[in-house]
């Protein structure tokens, strides 16, 4: 396959970060997806992201899987570590690059197909093992590469282009990541960038397993009346439970502060998320009253956005597995090889 590569060259004022890169410096190879297509909006929130941060881009490592929206990483962060796995097993890949190199920050992109079919298994044990990463999955609710079929998000009623309706029940991606374990659960729609960007901030300043699922319509397949993945259907039925600004450091905060209107959540790196909370009575701390909640508007056919759950005391899988804090590929001979008198000792500690 082929990608048609960027200039390199930009305006020689153009805006820079805290790093002196500009955003063209985050970008990739230029698109080869569908004009419109919702997961260009999300390659172009990450990039907007990732600069705002002022993150260098060879400190980031990208995965996917298989899918249009496994195709993404190639538009964003080129020079940022990429690797590209079979269907549906981008976790565990990421699992094993995290667990040798724990000082990379991870960002895994998926489907809705990657994620939620034959990498379902996947899906659920890197959230429930706490890897410390983020995992984007751009949800269209539809096989866009073979035309059409349904996915396993698909709304049941849903109609697809041709009108044929979905008979099965859907998986809400984001509640099973909230009940199993991850520790920071978001929902966006890819044509919201004000409230996509910081969320994507706020994830990559977590510790521990962050989930956001983004609704991205496909053009294509399925942006038509009976869809409940178009534009139009998600821009009528979204239901915001706040509104997020991610601050990355500990600078005052100017806010409306109206009694009960504001809540600050200071995360592990001394990050602050500061939400405003449009209902009053949502907890994005309890994770029952959350999936609650979310249970209760998807019902009503209404999509909830927004940040719907964080653990600001989350630990990650190195936390859990008491991993030394030299990232395993660096160490040397004498930490890897002991000794006969280290073995001994081990050996008598299993009899």
């Amino acid at each position: 396959m082929t990608f048609l590569a960027k200039p390199k060259l930009h305006h020689p004022s153009a805006p820079t970060n805290a790093l002196g890169l500009t955003r063209r410096d985050y970008e990739g190879a230029i698109s080869t997806l569908c004009a419109g297509c919702g997961h260009d909006s999300i390659s172009a929130a990450i990039i907007h992201a990732v600069y705002e941060l002022g993150l260098p881009p060879h400190r980031i490592a990208k995965l996917s899987g298989i899918g249009c929206s496994s195709k993404t990483p190639t538009y964003f962060l080129g020079t940022a570590h990429g690797f590209n796995s079979v269907h549906g097993r981008m976790p565990s890949v990421l699992t094993g690059a995290n667990l040798a190199n724990r000082d990379l920050i991870y960002l895994g992109v998926s489907g809705d197909g990657d994620s939620a079919s034959i990498g379902l298994g996947q899906f659920a044990h890197a959230m429930r093992r706490g890897v410390n990463m983020v995992y984007i999955v751009e949800n269209n609710g539809v096989y866009g590469l073979t035309k059409g079929q349904f996915s396993a998000t698909s709304d049941r009623g849903s109609k697809n282009k041709k009108g044929g309706e979905n008979v099965d029940s859907a998986i809400d991606l984001a509640a099973m990541a909230m009940q199993i374990g991850a520790t920071f659960v978001g929902r966006s729609f890819s044509g919201d960038k004000a409230q996509l960007v910081p969320l994507i901030k706020a994830a990559l300043n977590h510790k521990g397993a962050a989930f956001i699922d983004c609704i991205s319509p496909c053009v294509q397949f399925n942006n038509h009346v009976g869809s409940t993945k178009s534009f139009d259907y998600v821009r009528e039925h979204n239901e915001a439970v706040n509104m997020l600004d991610f601050l990355p450091d500990r600078r005052e905060i100017t806010a409306d502060y109206a009694p009960g209107t504001v809540e600050v959540v200071k995360q592990h790196d001394g990050s602050l998320l500061k939400l405003r909370k449009i209902h009053q009575e949502y907890d994005p701390h309890d994770r029952v009253s959350a999936l609650g909640y979310l249970q209760q508007h998807t019902a009503a056919g209404e999509i909830v956005t927004g940040l719907l759950y964080v653990d600001p005391d989350a630990q990650d899988l190195h936390d859990h597995m008491q991993t030394v804090s030299t990232p395993l590929n660096a160490l040397d001979d004498a930490a890897l090889i002991p000794g006969s008198a280290a073995l001994a000792k081990l050996n008598a500690a299993l009899r």
